[in-house]
């Protein structure tokens, strides 16, 4: 690759180095009022996915769901480190800012 070309288009590869969650997390960072059938077409999954995904992360601690007249507000609790212990250095705010 010469100096200035564009890198070449990734593979369309059946997987990706990111999880569902990640994806989710990064979407309701970007907007924190999306609807979830708006998140599960922007990652690619069924809005029942987002739904279980969602409830998961607040379950977790990861997420606090906030009600505001009809719709819901999400906020992202990203001083708590990821779960696996490779990441475990890692804070949720850490693994956001590189993806922003």
């Amino acid at each position: 690759m010469s100096k200035g070309s564009p890198p070449p288009a990734p593979p369309s590869a059946a997987w990706t180095f990111l999880s569902n969650h990640t994806h989710v997390l990064v979407v309701l960072a970007r907007d924190p009022d999306a609807l979830l059938r708006a998140v599960a077409a922007e990652v690619g999954i069924t809005e029942r996915a987002v739904q279980r995904i969602v409830g998961e992360l607040a379950e977790s601690g990861y997420l606090q769901i906030e009600r505001v007249g009809r719709r819901n507000h999400y906020r992202i609790v990203d001083r708590l480190p990821l779960r696996h212990p490779v990441e475990a250095n890692t804070t949720v705010r850490d693994l956001l800012n590189l993806l922003k």
